[in-house]
């Protein structure tokens, strides 16, 4: 079937894009499969996040079917967009449902994005990630593809105010190789990998990005570890 939405959504984000100003800094894009079903696998700092995956798949030509919670499939505005789009609703006490939409995406040869981490992350670091991902990488017999984003907080984040003015915020992207569940490895076990190599790529677009903030306070979304003002991981979890 033809992909009526879809096109003309992404000819309009790349168009804000450029009235935004934004730079890119995409590595590994050859990484994500360029047909077959596929988990694209990311951490979840903005509420943009699954602009800036998808596009890490244009490259391959893939269109991404993300995994959201249902309410916004309601809204007025975006509902209409998200079922156009392909995407799957998640209703947190019915998951299995979900969980079953998505399966058949990936049987069918589609690629899934999923944010194991469930929610934004407010300290800006890897929260726990849930097992659904693995779980439905190793039923569907698909391959785990790990993405970090990194400077999407900057645009639209939890618990502050959006910035869609002209300050050239950069955008780190960076795709790892795709990951395979080894035999009799438990969900748990092929979370834990997925995570590990999820924290390396962020680690790496943080050492590579270009920004820094713009005076003392402008510093709320650098993690404390590195010297911002970001709630720690334990006062994010209070939060």
């Amino acid at each position: 079937m033809a992909e009526l939405v879809y096109p003309p959504v992404i000819a309009t984000a790349r168009a804000w894009f450029k009235a935004l100003d934004l730079r890119f800094d995409i590595q590994g894009t050859e990484h994500v499969p360029r047909r077959g079903g596929a988990l694209l696998v990311s951490n979840h700092i903005s509420y943009l996040d699954f602009i800036f995956t998808g596009l890490a798949a244009l490259p391959a030509k893939r269109l991404v079917r993300f995994m959201a919670k249902d309410s916004v499939f309601r809204h007025k505005v975006s509902g209409p967009l998200m079922r156009a789009m392909k995407h799957i609703p998640v209703d947190r006490s019915q998951g299995e449902d979900a969980y079953k939409h998505a399966l058949k995406a990936l049987d069918s040869g589609e690629v899934v994005g999923v944010f194991p981490e469930a929610t934004i992350s407010r300290s800006f670091t890897l929260k726990d990630f849930k097992s659904g991902a693995a779980r439905l990488a190793q039923e569907a017999r698909v391959p785990l593809v790990p993405v970090a984003l990194w400077g999407t907080q900057r645009l639209w984040t939890k618990g502050h105010k959006r910035d869609f003015g002209r300050n050239h915020f950069p955008v780190g992207i960076r795709v790892g190789e795709a990951l395979h569940a080894a035999p009799d490895e438990s969900a748990a076990g092929l979370t834990s990998r997925v995570r590990e190599r999820i924290q390396d790529l962020l680690e790496s677009a943080q050492r590579a990005y270009p920004g820094t903030p713009n005076g003392p306070n402008d510093k709320w979304w650098l993690p404390a570890h590195m010297g911002g003002t970001a709630p720690t991981p334990a006062e994010a979890r209070a939060m």
